[in-house]
């Protein structure tokens, strides 16, 4: 799969299957819409439209099923018939195991998609899934030849028409930056550490014409990121903040995605066990996410200002390793009494958002990490878990999720009944809490709020991606359809405007707010 590249056409071209091998994939029901004349060119003449027909009549989705067409070269896969509210209706992560179960092998290989309009963009997201670019196994190094997938969107219902060219390119985007914040999670430290993740936040930067801002090292400590630079002190690449920033005419506010980047976690000197540790290459999955959505966002055309911060550490274990019982003083100005070094992700993204809100004069934060491991107690594999400060932007974050096939589901917010689990005796708070069992992954993202205020006017949405930004030994990129569709309204791409749940309705405040949040209020998406 690593060498393989995407193409996202209106028309894939007519093909005999030995030549070209076909997958066709749908629900049952627009399977049933397509006319004969629509896939007979990639089908004949091996098979029939009597074969086409039957093998259509031979499915029953439970929740999925596949029929070959033609010994190992054609196949016709189904996708749940219904789903249910907390499902994407493109049943996203179903159609990303179907593309890596029943596509047929080959080097010039088609996908035919058949969908309604309203699931083209989730739909294209979850097969980009399906082809991770990272590999070290010697075979693939060995081939030089790139192998070609071309991807065709039929699209049934209403407004069935061929996708337009401006479509295709949001597509073809949005898919490039699933696969980059992928091939990020999937490479280990040893090839992703500091330096080399800031490498890949300039080659983004590069190729829109963007020079980031760094903070690295003693510059971090000089300059008040207690927690970024008490995190990634011990590591022998140096932690560092670094800044991209979209800066259009005639912006009217100002948007803050804010990442965590553990290029990976040991624990600290809370050191994880032999077997909690593997994987943790992926506890940059928030900053990663954050790279290819604003990658794509952004060549897609942003109408306001877009800052993406990354806050990039290596959580190591040496002589200047912070010590359970340190206090740190984090950028905020509150100071934190380490009593779990392994709780390090708060602290890094607490420096995060202060910075978003103090220098960047953000109006919306949010911050998007994998930072709690009982997120997937909470929400399960699929579904991120979600905080906010407002009642109508957690709403909006799980029709995103349906709409971009990246599920998403809300925590509880109460900070007046959650955040005394950090209570202190000698600094401000501490930064684990004190009883496991009582709501982690909500105290975690309230951890991160505190740093703003609870008072702060404007909006701020945590993420929790621990368990989805991964299936199985692979990552998924999950996080960019999200961001991507959460905040389409402010596109100038039409695709992206039609996904996101935001718009006008959506930034009226509540009439007993005090004027200074009515008026940030007022200048949201």
């Amino acid at each position: 799969m690593a060498n393989v590249q995407l193409e996202y056409r209106a028309s894939a071209g007519d093909s005999e299957p030995q030549n070209r091998p076909v997958l066709i994939v749908g629900q049952l029901g627009n399977l049933q819409q397509l006319k004969w004349a629509q896939v007979k060119g990639k089908l004949q003449p091996v098979v029939s439209k009597e074969t086409w027909q039957a093998a259509l009549g031979s499915l029953s989705p439970n929740p999925t099923d596949s029929c070959p067409l033609y010994l190992s070269s054609a196949a016709v896969a189904a996708l749940p018939s219904r789903v249910s509210r907390h499902n994407s209706q493109a049943a996203a992560h179903f159609l990303t195991r179907l593309v890596r179960t029943c596509l047929p092998a080959g080097n010039k290989r088609c996908i035919v998609m058949v969908c309604e309009r309203s699931d083209v963009f989730a739909s294209a997201c979850a097969i980009a899934r399906a082809f991770p670019l990272f590999t070290r196994r010697s075979a693939s190094s060995h081939r030089k030849e790139k192998k070609h997938v071309s991807i065709e969107f039929i699209t049934v219902g209403q407004d069935n028409g061929p996708l337009e060219v401006s479509t295709l390119e949001c597509l073809t985007n949005a898919a490039d930056g699933v696969r980059l914040a992928a091939r990020i999670v999937d490479t280990p430290c040893s090839e992703m550490n500091t330096d080399d993740f800031l490498e890949e936040i300039k080659m983004v930067g590069n190729e829109l014409g963007i020079t980031p801002t760094i903070i690295r090292g003693e510059e971090l400590k000089q300059k008040g990121f207690g927690g970024i630079y008490g995190v990634g002190k011990a590591a022998i690449h140096p932690p560092a903040l670094a800044v991209l920033s979209h800066t259009p005419t005639g912006a009217t506010q100002t948007i803050a995605w804010v990442g965590k980047g553990i290029v990976y976690d040991t624990g600290g000197l809370s050191i994880k066990g032999k077997t909690t540790m593997p994987g943790m290459k992926r506890d940059c999955g928030g900053a990663a996410a954050i790279l290819g959505g604003f990658k794509a966002t952004v060549k897609q055309g942003f109408k306001d200002n877009l800052h993406a911060v990354f806050c990039l550490a290596e959580n190591a274990v040496g002589p200047l390793a912070t010590r359970p019982d340190d206090i740190h003083t984090l950028y905020s100005g509150k100071t934190v009494e380490i009593n779990n070094t392994d709780a390090e992700g708060r602290l890094v993204l607490s420096d995060g958002v202060v910075f978003a809100s103090k220098d960047l004069s953000a109006d919306i934060i949010l911050d998007m990490a994998t930072l709690t491991g009982a997120q997937g107690i909470s929400t399960g594999k699929y579904h991120a878990a979600v905080m906010t400060n407002n009642e109508q932007w957690e709403a909006a974050c799980v029709r995103a999720g349906r709409s971009s096939g990246d599920l998403a589901h809300p925590l509880v917010y109460c900070p007046e009944l959650h955040f005394s689990e950090f209570t202190s005796a000698v600094a401000d708070m501490k930064n684990s809490v004190a009883d496991r069992e009582n709501a982690q992954s909500s105290c975690a993202g309230l951890f991160i709020g505190s740093h703003l205020g609870f008072d702060w006017p404007g909006i701020w949405v945590h993420v929790d991606i621990a368990s989805p930004v991964h299936a199985g030994e692979r990552a998924t990129g999950f996080g960019v359809a999200l961001l991507m569709s959460l905040f389409g309204q402010a596109s100038e791409d039409s695709l992206l405007n039609s996904v996101s749940p935001l718009g006008v309705a959506m930034a009226k405040p509540a009439i007993e707010e005090q004027p200074e949040r009515v008026c940030k209020r007022r200048r949201l998406v």
